[in-house]
């Protein structure tokens, strides 16, 4: 009885990461007729960071990295390089460390918004080394001031929605699991 629990449980998580990564692969589509909205609302950042509350840190990280890679290589979009191989690393930090929290973390509700909020803060900086070290290999610049605009500034109204959604989220998709008995 116990194997068929455990079974149903991997099967569960394989399900809802397979629909979250297609929600990634989506809803820049909402998006993406107008570049700036898209990159300040991050729309591919909210089902990675649910998928780590989720799934766990495994298919959180898994997610995270296919999510853009998958994107650029079937619509050029983010382009490959820079964007998409920063994206990959930056998301599945995301998605990684939102499951990781989640598991550290006591399960009750006002612990979602700083486990989101230390993801958010890991994932930026995760981008950020690596904008850093690819100026490096490139001969260019990535100031702070560039990093503090990509990260912050330039993400805000992103941030607030994930802040804003994802809490609520996690803690529908959670009860939804238990009342069908699929956690």
């Amino acid at each position: 009885m116990a194997e068929v629990s455990r079974s149903k449980k991997r099967l569960t998580k394989l399900i809802l990461a397979a629909f979250f990564l297609a929600a990634a692969y989506l809803l820049p589509f909402l998006t993406g007729q107008i570049q700036t909205i898209g990159q300040q609302l991050c729309p591919m950042h909210l089902p990675v960071l649910l998928c780590g509350f989720i799934c766990g840190p495994f298919w959180g990280l898994v997610v995270g990295a296919v999510a853009p890679i998958l994107r650029s290589l079937t619509l050029g979009m983010p382009p490959m390089f820079p964007v998409a191989f920063a994206m990959t690393f930056e998301l599945a930090a995301y998605g990684f460390f939102a499951g990781l929290f989640r598991k550290i973390f006591p399960k009750k509700y006002p612990y979602i918004y700083v486990e989101l909020i230390l993801a958010m803060i890991v994932g930026r900086l995760v981008w950020g080394f690596v904008k850093f070290a690819i100026a490096g290999f490139s001969a260019t610049e990535f100031p702070l001031s560039a990093f503090l605009a990509g990260a912050v500034t330039g993400s805000i109204p992103g941030i607030i929605a994930q802040v804003v959604l994802v809490p609520p989220l996690v803690l529908l998709i959670d009860k939804l699991l238990k009342k069908y008995r699929l956690e």
